[in-house]
């Protein structure tokens, strides 16, 4: 049986392509940058919406709790990076502005 050349060179590629499979890490500093960045947007956004004059205590209390998942996804993501010395002071930040937003759910009365 002859098998033809360009069904030789399709089986070919195709255990080549299929054969050198490799492990990847799939975290980039990039990717995480971004999401710092991100997570420090948000956190600003929650900080102005609790600086609004106009919340009622259920909603004070669901920036406070919305604000702290947001800080600690944050520290999670400084926390990949030990390396880096600008990224704690972040993590700090948003842990501050959590406590500052339980702060104001507890004088709420929440």
């Amino acid at each position: 049986m002859r098998v033809s050349s360009p069904a030789l060179l399709l089986l070919l590629a195709g255990l080549v392509l299929t054969g050198c499979a490799k492990n990847v890490d799939t975290r980039v500093a990039g990717d995480d940058d971004a999401a710092i960045d991100s997570a420090s947007a948000r956190l600003e956004e929650l900080n102005a919406r609790a600086q609004q004059d106009d919340l009622t205590c259920a909603d004070t209390c669901d920036v406070a709790t919305r604000t702290c998942g947001v800080a600690e996804e944050l520290c999670s993501l400084v926390d990949r990076h030990p390396d880096r010395d600008d990224l704690p002071p972040r993590c700090a930040q948003g842990r501050e502005q959590c406590s500052s937003a339980k702060d104001g759910c507890s004088r709420c009365g929440g």
